[in-house]
């Protein structure tokens, strides 16, 4: 069974996933964690093997996915808006992840729902 990860790491988890969609640095998320940079940073090494912003890295696709799926295709959402609000500004770039992450591009999911 895996163990629950401290109280400090589930709040900047949550800060991360809160404001996946927003410029984010090490700073504010150890601020709303109520730690240090060097002890979050700490927190993701030991407990995730990763980093702060390796993490948001990966949120963010995340979050980029469930907005194409939800979005309706008539309402002029394009992949493009959706990518650049999820901090993806590189379109070609998005695409490439998404499709690597999802087996299908933005657009399809975007057009299919």
């Amino acid at each position: 069974m895996p163990r629950a990860h401290p109280a400090a790491l589930r709040r900047a988890l949550a800060y991360i996933d809160d404001h996946a969609d927003r410029p984010l640095t090490v700073a504010p998320i150890a601020e709303a964690a109520h730690i240090s940079v060097r002890a979050l940073q700490y927190a993701f090494r030991r407990h995730l093997d990763s980093t702060p912003l390796a993490h948001l890295r990966q949120v963010r696709p995340s979050h980029a996915h469930d907005e194409p799926a939800a979005a309706d295709p008539e309402d002029g959402s394009t992949v493009t808006d959706i990518a650049a609000r999820w901090g993806f500004h590189h379109p070609g770039r998005f695409a490439t992840l998404y499709r690597h992450a999802y087996d299908r591009s933005p657009r399809h999911t975007l057009r299919d729902g």
